[in-house]
Formats: structure tokens, C-alpha cells, sequence
């Protein structure tokens, strides 16, 4: 259960990136979103939660940081499929 609870706010968190990012136009892409969730949660959430002295618990902290996470992991996606299609030209 717990699994699946990491898995949809991975999700969740992922989605709400790419729309800040400015994908809504063309809507959420859930597999970018799940990769972005979950590694902005893992490497964001883990980093901000740290620093802010809050250990590996469930704190607002946590949460900007996966947010923010994300955001980087989707620019950064954006960024390589950008790159990849210009060499393809």
C-alpha cells in the first residue's frame, strides 16, 4: 500500500511540474510525469527535507522540494528531447 501511495503522489507531483513547466497546453504526458515525481521526490524531497533539519518525515519541506525536484526533472527532459530532435534534423 504504501508503494502505490509513492507511486500516485510521485504522479501527482510529476503532473503539477509539467504544468508549472507550462505543458498544459498540450496536457500531461503520465510517464514523464512518473519519472519526474518520483526521482524530483526522491533527490528534491530527500535534499530539502534534510537541510531544513526535518529528517525523513512527512513535512512541508519534503513536499516543496519534490515540487521543485520535479521541475528540474522535467526541464531537464525537455531540454534532451529538444536536443535529440535537432540532431535528428
Amino acid at each position: 500500500m504504501l508503494l502505490l501511495g509513492l507511486i500516485l503522489f510521485g504522479m501527482l507531483v510529476g503532473a503539477a511540474a509539467q504544468l508549472i513547466v507550462g505543458r498544459s497546453a498540450r496536457g500531461v504526458e503520465w510517464g514523464i510525469a512518473l519519472v519526474a515525481g518520483i526521482l524530483g521526490s526522491f533527490i528534491g524531497g530527500l535534499l530539502a527535507s534534510l537541510i531544513a533539519g526535518d529528517g525523513l518525515a512527512f513535512r512541508l519541506s519534503g513536499i516543496i522540494g519534490s515540487v521543485a525536484g520535479a521541475i528540474i526533472v522535467v526541464l531537464v527532459l525537455q531540454w534532451w528531447r529538444g536536443r535529440k530532435a535537432v540532431s535528428r534534423r
